[in-house]
């Protein structure tokens, strides 16, 4: 019966979409049509684009279901666009003295999605599907780094900072200035759109300033630096009548006196922006209007006008009929010309027009950028690492300091915003600190078996100069994100270096100290000299520097890349990162929990991650297939390597010592090729240091009731894969990693898998199996997830479970609440990873990447078959539990569930026949609630309130003198008003009523005491 469940597959075929015609006559003609007549395009641009469609002409008509609406004449679009992007991004041409330039063939993005009538947003959302599908035929056609000369994640995170600058813009400007000119008619007919046009010169000016003085590092938190010194240019330019705003306020604006106003110092105050740097955006953008609208500058001192009265004048500067009504048109023509001579794939300029059909409608993301509210609160509560610890628990840090014009006003926090917040956090706690290891850090490091001081600096100095390098180096940093590296400035990167630097420094610092306090000593000698461990520590702290300011040209995963490591070694720092910097702004600790499941949900499961080189030495069965799919990581490139590749040259002498003191079992003293591939068993020991965290080695002993002290948190951590784990059990370091990177999965899979269940209203029973399932799967069926995405492995469960059970639940439902998940990326479902090989030897021919419900049918089942038959059915009956339970009956003792617990949203729904709703109490309530002195007086749910009673018996009593008693039945709680939820207040006055007539001779004895009820204020 189960065998016939299973194979009954009817209901998930894919849907099926009229192919491309096999000869492609009339596409080719649609193609050619628009690149001739619409896009005006030479002949030979068209012949390339003709030439890219025909590569590609198998795929598209394998993809047609999975893109967009999944109409013909809509894909097509679609395939258009990605084509004609190639081509212009991709094709290289001859100049006269015959040199080759790419990338530049008179038309951009934004003319290719309105001939074709599409949206920014629909077309970065479909573009990673061409990039996976079709980047076999473009990496044959235009070489190997097309990924790199694409540009596609730049120019996605280039929007969607336009789009959160212009908001952040938008909200400035109307702070400041009036929405519409209430004097209108008695001035003149030019000024009822004189408030219009100011609004375009600000943003045009934005945009010079922009690509003129930050070409080389435009990053969120620069650019909104940029904002606001258009606004102070607004402020003192545009005629007073206009504002909305009084230079008395101050509440907004900081007074110097008699002097007035300090306008920069008002700005930034408002807006967490540094002083300094404000003030050279500043002379930027003043520079900028000197040099295009020829327009004379003069100190502000030396002027007389009504814009300037109350405003202290030192250092600023006044032009004259800069924003006036009769000149502004000329100043917009002049700007409008400048950004056409400078123009490249977007038109920004749209992005004040948000009626503009090509911004097209929803929400993109870039790393950290654009977090919905909901994101976050999974951010904060999905982490597989937080077990012991809430590193999401509130900090005083600028971060959760109350943004906003007015001081009395709490505004809501933008991504801008928490960008600027964020980076005072680091202007006023990292970059204070010297650039060196403290006394505190040295003598740690010189209480190791040698001094390792030297070998420290220099190392950090090579590594950081590695991810943020010199302008004259960046032809020489070939390689992920990083080759638009000549675009950052080096002054930029120097600071960039320079905060990086202190943050490892301190963290390194914290992180020694609780090591010494639980091992008694202070000689931590085998964690400060391994390599792996120290490059994972730089890279965190570049990554949190990196996502601080938000640049569009260095995403994750470039840290990596340049510093040689993999997402499995930074996966093991993460959760040590946070504990030990106390200071960390919830922003970057989210940024950080949001990490660390991206590198768990996918990026340690893709080819050449070093997790590979562990699991072989753990799980000895999967060695062969893994050496057959070439999953092994390349080694390490050496320290020497990567400070040859940026020709670094400061104390090279040292470079003999670092290498000759890491312990590397196996290891000939040769310098590998960092392309060389590890493909020999000896060489896989040679660098495969797995480190696990010290919250992690404790919870292991922990969970060993054999154990009988706890190992030293790290003291195994950098040993070679098959030496014993110190801390006994007769594992391998290798295996006690595994097992902890798979109880991370575990942890993550359960906290997904439980978002769905609720999503799908299905009962806790087959919760329970889904994640049963998937534990099978993951120990007994691991390759599996081998180059693919959990979450493509957990839809397969639900559906699954849901064919064993016979339950009335197809895949189409199961998507469709898939795609409601906050992690939720089209990719996951529409494109899952098959090896074309493999198939191949088996017989079936197909494309490397398939949907999810053929990867079910053709590679899923067929390999998990025997374990769903052992798991057997389930039944789905919540709902029946729910409707046939009596009122105030109390189940007895529950089993004990298999499904670890998880962070709950709150507030929950915990009753599916009443309104009730529950949310966990604060510790720190709970703390003030609960003290020493009164705890006696209250009860919590699980405390009985009888001597030797269970909670059990004490549930019951609650429900009966809730639900059967009849003299007071105005002490019942309501729990169906409105069907809404019940207020903080409505409790407290039952309570108050409860207390009044059954315990007044407590309530007399605590009247000169106690304090009154109050209800809890909402988090912000």
């Amino acid at each position: 019966m189960f065998s016939a469940a299973l194979e009954t597959m009817e209901e998930v075929q894919p849907p099926v979409t009229p192919p491309i015609d096999p000869n492609g006559k009339r596409s080719e003609a649609s193609l050619l049509d628009i690149c001739e007549k619409v896009l005006s395009l030479d002949g030979s641009t068209c012949d390339e684009a003709l030439k890219l469609f025909t590569e590609t002409k198998r795929i598209l008509s394998a993809s047609m279901s999975n893109i967009g609406s999944g109409t013909r004449e809509e894909v097509e679009r679609f395939w258009f666009a990605f084509i004609l992007y190639s081509v212009k991004r991709l094709s290289v041409r001859k100049e006269a003295d015959g040199q080759s330039v790419s990338g530049d063939n008179g038309f951009n993005l934004c003319q290719i999605l309105r001939a074709l009538k599409l949206n920014i947003v629909d077309f970065f959302r479909e573009l990673p599907q061409f990039v996976i599908k079709a980047g076999s035929v473009l990496g044959e056609l235009y070489g190997a780094d097309w990924e790199n000369r694409l540009q596609a994640k730049e120019l996605q995170a280039n929007f969607v900072h336009l789009s959160l600058l212009s908001k952040y813009y938008k909200r400035g400007f109307h702070e400041f200035f009036l929405t519409y000119d209430a004097n209108a008619e008695k001035n003149s007919a030019n000024s009822s759109t004189y408030l219009a046009d100011s609004y375009r010169f600000g943003w045009l000016l934005f945009l010079a300033l922009r690509n003129h003085a930050f070409s080389r590092f435009k990053d969120l938190v620069t650019c909104s630096n940029g904002v606001v010194s258009i606004l102070a240019i607004l402020i003192i330019h545009v005629p007073c009548r206009f504002r909305n705003f009084s230079i008395q306020d101050s509440s907004r604006f900081v007074n110097k006196g008699d002097k007035g106003v300090d306008l920069v110092a008002s700005l930034c105050k408002i807006y967490d922006a540094s002083e300094d740097e404000l003030r050279i955006v500043i002379d930027k953008a003043n520079n900028l209007v000197e040099t295009i609208l020829k327009k004379k500058p003069s100190p502000a001192s030396d002027c007389q006008t009504d814009k300037l009265d109350n405003i202290d004048p030192d250092g600023l500067t006044y032009f004259e009929d800069l924003l006036e009504e009769m000149s502004i048109s000329s100043s917009l023509i002049m700007l409008e010309k400048d950004y056409d001579d400078g123009k490249g794939e977007l038109d920004e300029r749209v992005f004040i027009n948000e009626e503009d059909s090509l911004l097209g409608s929803g929400s993109l993301s870039a790393g950290a950028v654009n977090i919905t509210g909901v994101k976050r609160k999974i951010d904060a509560l999905s982490s597989p690492a937080r077990t012991l610890i809430s590193p999401l628990s509130p900090h005083k840090s600028p971060a959760a300091k109350t943004n906003g014009i007015s001081g009395a006003t709490k505004l809501a926090a933008t991504p801008v915003s928490t960008a600027m917040t964020t980076a005072k956090w680091l202007r006023t706690v990292i970059c204070p600190l010297l650039p060196k290891p403290s006394p505190g850090l040295e003598h740690f490091l010189k209480s190791c078996d040698r001094d390792i001081t030297n070998d420290v600096t220099r190392r950090a100095h090579i590594i950081l100069e590695a991810i943020f390098p010199n302008s004259s180096l960046g032809a020489q940093c070939g390689g992920g994100s990083l080759q638009a590296v000549d675009l950052m400035d080096d002054i930029w990167a120097e600071q960039r270096r320079l905060e990086a630097l202190k943050l490892y420094y301190r963290v390194l610092e914290a992180m020694c100290k609780a090591e010494a306090q639980i091992l008694h000593a202070n000689n931590l000698n085998s964690l400060l000299t391994n390599e792996r461990f120290h490059r994972c520590m730089l890279a965190c702290s570049a990554e949190l520097v990196l996502a601080t300011h938000k640049t569009i040209t260095m995403l994750f995963p470039a840290v990596l890349e340049r510093t040689g490591i993999t997402a499995f070694d930074l996966s093991k720092v993460i959760e040590s990162f946070i504990r030990h910097e106390d200071s960390l702004p919830r922003e970057l600790r989210r940024h950080l929990n949001s990490l660390e499941e991206r590198l768990l949900e996918s990026m340690v499961w893709e080819k050449g991650s070093s997790m590979y080189n562990s699991l072989i030495v753990a799980r000895p069965s999967l060695a062969l297939e893994i050496n057959q799919l070439g999953l092994l990581a390349e080694p390490m490139p050496s320290l020497d390597a990567i400070a040859a590749l940026i020709n670094f040259s400061e104390g090279v002498n040292h470079a003999s010592s670092i290498q000759k003191h890491e312990t590397c079992s196996g290891q000939n003293g040769g310098i590998r090729s960092p392309k060389r591939l590890c493909t020999d068993y000896r060489s896989i020991l040679v660098e495969r240091n797995s480190f696990t965290s010290p919250v992690k080695d404790r919870l292991l002993a922990l969970g060993n009731v054999k154990s009988k002290m706890l190992p030293p948190p790290l003291q195994s951590a950098f040993a070679s894969p098959t030496r014993p784990n110190p801390g006994g059990g007769g594992e391998t370091c290798a295996e006690t990693g595994i097992n902890i990177f798979f109880t991370k999965i575990n942890k993550l899979a359960a906290v997904r898998i439980n978002g769905m269940v609720e999503r799908l209203q299905l009962s806790q029973q087959i919760r329970e199996s889904v994640y049963c399932f998937f534990q099978h799967v993951l120990a007994q069926r691991t390759s599996l997830l081998f180059s693919r995405h959990i979450d493509q492995i957990i839809l397969c469960c639900f559906y699954g479970v849901s064919k064993i059970s016979q339950m009335s639940l197809t895949f189409r439902e199961i998507i469709y609440n898939y795609r409601k998940q906050p992690q939720c990326k089209p990719l996951v479902f529409r494109s899952v990873y098959v090896d074309s090989l493999q198939c191949r030897r088996q017989g079936r021919i197909g494309p490397d990447h398939v949907d999810i419900i053929t990867f079910y049918n053709e590679i899923f089942i067929p390999a998990v078959k025997p374990l769903l038959v052992e798991l057997g059915p389930v039944r789905n009956d919540r709902a029946v539990e729910a409707n046939n339970k009596p009122e105030g009956q109390c189940p007895g003792s529950p089993k004990v569930s298999v499904f670890p617990s998880v962070p709950d949203m709150s507030p929950k729904k915990v009753s599916a026949v009443h309104n009730v709703y529950v949310s966990p109490l604060r510790g720190s309530k709970m703390d003030a609630l609960i003290s020493h002195s009164t705890k006696s007086y209250y009860a919590c749910v699980g405390e009985s309130t009888h001597a030797y009673q269970s909670p059990s018996k004490d549930l019951s009593a609650i429900n009966n003198r809730l639900n059967n008693s009849s003299s007071n039945r105005k002490r019942t709680l309501n729990f169906d008003v409105e069907a809404g939820l019940v207020s903080d207040s409505m409790v407290a006055n039952s309570l108050n009523l409860q207390n009044q007539n059954q315990n007044q001779n407590v309530s007399d004895g605590l009247s000169s005491g106690a304090a009154p009820l109050k209800t809890e204020p909402t988090d912000s």
